[in-house]
């Protein structure tokens, strides 16, 4: 069941934190890993899953969001809680053919408030990608 939400994702403060990596597997493998269990679990943590556009997602640790754009292969957009208590964030996740055969896969995260520790959601995702590589 697709429930709609009127979720507003915070006004862009700063610079926003983009992570990338090169995942040895072809395009079409890390996206069927990132709609797997699996794989939406080692980039939202336990419990979370991707879907479609207006889809909610929460993971065991409390963060938790909203799909808010889905293009099936290339590009999934999600609003991202720390917490309960967190505003809404935007996080933008790009897939590409690199040119080894591979996939780019570019994480920006965006809308962060003025006091966001920008060095420790940089290691979030750096952590998040790597784990979906090894996945």
């Amino acid at each position: 069941m697709t429930t709609q939400s009127s979720e507003a994702v915070g006004e862009a403060v700063g610079t926003p934190v983009e992570v990338s990596r090169v995942v040895s597997q072809p395009l079409d493998d890390v996206w069927a890993a990132l709609m797997a269990p699996r794989g939406a679990e080692a980039l939202l943590g336990e419990g979370g899953a991707l879907g479609g556009k207006g889809e909610h997602w929460r993971a065991s640790d409390g963060s938790h969001g909203v799909a808010r754009s889905f293009h099936p292969l290339e590009q999934i957009r999600f609003s991202w809680h720390a917490d309960e208590d967190a505003p809404a964030t935007l996080v933008d996740l790009h897939l590409a053919q690199a040119d080894d055969g591979g996939t780019l896969v570019t994480l920006v995260h965006d809308h962060l408030p003025a006091d966001a520790d920008r060095d420790a959601l940089r290691q979030h995702w750096e952590d998040a990608l790597g784990r979906l590589a090894a996945g």
